[in-house]
């Protein structure tokens, strides 16, 4: 089952708020509990969140030429 652009993006900006505000515990649309027992576990999951909204796209692209000799 995938999600939603509007979905991530809400679950996004709620995990940057309870981040922000101290809280490491935040409620899923289903109504679910989610507990991050660490800070850098919370900011994962807001990078991949991040990610999945960018739509993963490269930031680097490098080109390769030769002269063919």
């Amino acid at each position: 089952m995938g999600v939603s652009v509007d979905q991530l993006a809400t679950w996004r900006d709620k995990l940057l708020r309870a981040r922000l505000s101290g809280v490491r515990e935040v409620t899923d649309q289903n109504g679910e509990r989610i507990r991050y027992g660490t800070d850098s576990e919370m900011a994962r999951a807001i990078a991949e969140a991040e990610r999945r909204l960018s739509g993963a796209h490269p930031t680097t692209i490098r080109f390769s030429t030769s002269k063919g000799l």
